[in-house]
């Protein structure tokens, strides 16, 4: 990712930032960049009076911080590890945040920490989906029509916006039936409480109540294998294949009910993973075209592996692996990050 640094003095959103800070009466003693985001959020890390905390800013115009403060209490109330609120100003757009330190679990995983750390995060999506009552959450549902919207954005950022591709009437054809294969596996799912964007960037490595989650605001009540696939096929850190099927092999054990075979879970995981990528392709590409936001073009290799692996695993998928290799895979490399 691109270094961080502060914004110029143009910067108007900054000066509201700082002035909103100074009407806190905090004395602030250093101002930095806390974290890069792929919406229209800025994180920026405070130092006042010896301590250190993060204010948000999210531009009303662009991004509602209420998502963020419902879904931050329904999750502390289930027992998961968020920033605490400490201020806010829903009008502007801040808020001030305890912080979570900087070490996340993309800059910690190793193959020596990768175990303890994701049980500590298996656990917690256990937990999340025991102790919230998705009948009371309030939270949208992950239905056909949001899936749907989600996978045509790697039809229309991915394939003809960063591959200029012409779809013609066959490859609609294939790329329709394989959205109502996606979306049939996803809404046949047991539903739970869905972080719905459960990675290791979201994940901060901490001392109690590990791990630290981020990034919440975006949560619904879906199928129940989307944060786990989110987990264990990360679109930023990828592990062998070996020890993905033995991490879904434990939780089939520890957390599925029996009547659920670990064959059905395992193909509800990976087509889950595989509606979750291709969306996750089309969101990199869009920020790159729309945002200017280039260095997720990185990412796509590794999330393209992930679909490339599901589509030639599935007899049902025939048609798009094969649309896959002929028509996709070949043009990636032609294109630049321009």
């Amino acid at each position: 990712m691109s270094v961080l640094s502060l914004p110029d003095s143009s910067d108007t959103r900054f000066k509201l930032l700082q002035c909103w800070l100074k009407n806190l009466n905090m004395a602030v003693e250093s101002i930095e960049p806390a974290s890069s985001d792929a919406s229209f959020r800025r994180y920026f890390r405070v130092l006042t009076e010896g301590r250190s905390l993060i204010v948000m800013d999210a531009p009303p115009a662009k991004e509602d911080i209420r998502p963020f403060i419902g879904v931050g209490d329904l999750f502390a109330a289930a027992g998961i590890n968020v920033p605490n609120i400490l201020e806010r100003d829903e009008k502007q757009g801040f808020l001030l945040l305890s912080d979570m330190g900087s070490v996340s679990y993309l800059q910690g995983l190793n193959s020596e920490t990768v175990s303890p750390l994701y049980q500590d995060a298996i656990r917690v999506i256990n937990r999340l989906q025991l102790n919230v009552d998705t009948r009371l959450t309030g939270l949208p549902i992950y239905n056909e029509a949001l899936l749907s919207r989600e996978l045509s954005l790697f039809n229309e950022w991915f394939l003809k916006g960063r591959l200029r591709m012409f779809i013609s009437d066959k490859d609609a054809t294939i790329l329709q039936k394989l959205s109502n294969i996606l979306i049939e596996s996803a809404l046949e799912q047991p539903r739970a409480c869905v972080h719905r964007d459960y990675h290791s960037r979201n994940l901060m490595i901490v001392e109690s109540g590990n791990p630290g989650v981020l990034d919440f605001q975006d949560a619904v009540v879906g199928p129940f294998s989307y944060d786990l696939v989110s987990l264990l096929k990360d679109c930023y850190i990828s592990w062998p294949e070996i020890m993905i099927d033995a991490w879904v092999f434990e939780y089939h054990k520890a957390f599925c009910s029996k009547s659920i075979s670990l064959e059905q879970f395992t193909k509800w995981f990976d087509w889950m993973g595989l509606q979750r990528h291709l969306k996750a392709i089309g969101i990199f590409s869009r920020l790159h075209i729309r945002d200017a936001k280039a260095d997720y073009l990185s990412d796509i290799p590794r999330t393209m592996n992930y679909v490339s692996c599901v589509a030639k695993k599935y007899s049902e998928l025939h048609e798009f692996d094969e649309f896959l290799h002929t028509e996709i895979i070949g043009r990636i490399g032609e294109v630049t990050s321009e």
